[in-house]
């Protein structure tokens, strides 16, 4: 078949094209509030990625912010669900920066706060995360003082300061075993000027006076014993750090109990 020819069945094909009629159907507009139904259904039941897929989805087809704004709430409350923390606090930052003026803007600091706080290591050295959670504890408490999730967040920025504050004492306690003096009593001093309210103030004060004193540092040993004394002179602590700048207590101790015994025995001899 010569080129002429093909040419011409070419250009009929394309004149009997151009003469047909061509109907185009219309894409079907996606109804936001089904996909929101069916997301919130998946909510429901516990299949809480395919709530993420299908709340995200909302998100994008609503036009109303205010129902988007939610189904991206939803959306990152459902990832949290599941422990997809990272990819939890990425959304809720979205969220934050798309919608900073809607009503659930407390709700995604606190759920910001609550994804910190549940990451928190058991790891005696590891303080990192506990610092994190308290630094967005302390800004929702500033932010949202009076909000219902603030007696919450107080309780546990209560226990987060004591796990500070029983960590830094860790630390400070390793320091003192390899004798790295000054690591350890900054992490002391630290303790007893941040996290004076805790149960480790008392330990932390004695070990400022057993360094200070095995250094030859007396008159600081002194300073932080008076400290501990006029605080917790009934305590154990306020006895062990007696007992350092004090060598004779101990024999004291014996002394006393000597004379009673040898007072009984007298005693008993004349009972007898």
């Amino acid at each position: 078949m010569s080129f002429r020819v093909i040419s011409v069945l070419i250009s009929l094909i394309l004149i009997s094209c151009s003469k047909q009629e061509v109907n185009y159907e219309p894409s079907k507009k996606v109804d936001p509030y089904k996909i929101y139904e069916e997301a919130y259904e998946a909510f429901e039941k516990g299949d809480l990625f395919y709530a993420h897929k299908k709340f995200s989805e909302a998100e994008l087809n609503f036009t109303e912010i205010e129902l988007a704004a939610k189904s991206s709430i939803m959306s990152s409350y459902s990832l949290y669900g599941i422990n997809f923390y990272d990819e939890a606090l990425e959304s809720l930052n979205s969220y934050l920066r798309k919608y900073p003026v809607d009503k659930n803007i407390a709700y995604a600091h606190y759920l910001i706060a609550i994804i910190y706080y549940e990451q928190i290591s058991d790891e005696k050295k590891d303080l990192d995360p506990l610092l994190k959670t308290k630094d967005k504890i302390d800004f929702f408490l500033k932010e949202f003082p009076d909000n219902e999730y603030a007696i919450d967040l107080r309780f546990k920025k209560d226990l987060i300061i004591n796990q500070i504050a029983a960590k830094e004492l860790y630390i400070a306690k390793y320091y003192i075993s390899v004798q790295k003096w000054i690591p350890a009593i900054n992490r002391l001093k630290l303790i007893v000027k941040e996290y004076d309210q805790t149960i480790f103030i008392e330990e932390a004060l004695h070990r400022l006076v057993e360094v200070h004193y095995f250094i030859g540092l007396e008159k600081e040993a002194k300073k932080y014993a008076k400290i501990l004394g006029y605080n917790y002179n009934s305590g154990e602590w306020f006895k062990q750090s007696y007992k350092i700048l004090n060598k004779e207590y101990k024999i004291k101790q014996r002394q006393t109990v000597e004379k009673k015994e040898n007072f009984l025995k007298r005693i008993i001899k004349k009972i007898k």
